[in-house]
């Protein structure tokens, strides 16, 4: 029978929900600063707290104004977009006293290692050496120019850029494949990678020439299936193709 009265849960969930909301109301009063929100989702008086600040930076532009040569290099090589003071450090104290000030001109070792030393967390493709086995000791300007550092040889294998997966597939079933084995590789992609892309299987045929193979010999090492074991998936949703171990 409903008589009206409201049940004690409601009661007490309803308590509960002005409370958290009076609580989260007072501790934004509290700690959320005025100008919160003005501009975005941000202080807007941070704005002005930056601009007080000192200026350390001269940017890319002013450093081309007089450095014209250097610029005309880098803007046209592969740190084209790296600020110059990335390598150089702050530059507006340089730009204000040139004659006095000299800003960093980093010869060791140490430094371009931060941006090319071996990381997985790297994108695909990024240049990026193990130090310890890459020319050890010698400066990276001895066969780098540090504006458009081309190598000073092409590079032959594909584990000069593509170290982890190179270092995957050296330790899987594939490790005595080619990498134009599945992949169509332009002559042009080691020289200009930017420019000409490897392609990537899109279908299983790529895998189905070694694993589907009706002439392979029954004690075949290489594993053998059907056809229409994939069924409607791709190899490759299940497998990884540079460590194809096997799913259950």
């Amino acid at each position: 029978m409903n008589t009206g009265k409201i049940p004690q849960q409601v009661v007490v969930l309803s308590a509960i929900a002005v409370v958290v909301v009076g609580s989260f109301l007072g501790l934004r009063a509290l700690f959320v600063p005025e100008s919160f929100g003005k501009y975005g989702h941000y202080r807007a008086n941070a704005v002005d707290t930056v601009a007080k600040l000192p200026i350390s930076y001269a940017g890319a532009k002013v450093c081309a104004e007089c450095h014209d040569e250097e610029d005309k290099v880098k803007s046209q090589g592969f740190h084209r977009s790296v600020s110059c003071e990335v390598c150089h450090g702050p530059g507006a104290a340089h730009v204000e006293d040139p004659g006095t000030v000299k800003p960093t001109a980093p010869r060791q070792r140490g430094l371009c290692p931060l941006c090319h030393n071996y990381s997985p967390s790297r994108p695909t493709g990024f240049p990026q050496i193990v130090t310890a086995q890459h020319n050890p000791g010698k400066p990276c300007m001895t066969c780098h120019k540090p504006h458009d550092p081309v190598p000073p040889n092409t590079p032959k294998d594909c584990n000069a850029c593509h170290r982890g997966i190179s270092s995957q597939k050296l330790v899987s079933p594939h490790a005595s494949l080619e990498c134009a084995t599945c992949h169509q590789v332009p002559k042009e992609h080691s020289s200009n990678p930017r420019a000409f892309g490897v392609g990537k299987p899109k279908e299983n045929k790529a895998c189905e020439q070694c694993h589907a193979n009706k002439t392979a010999q029954p004690a075949s090492p290489i594993p053998q299936v059907a056809p229409e074991h994939a069924g409607r998936y791709l190899c490759w949703d299940c497998h990884y193709p540079h460590f194809p171990e096997g799913k259950k």
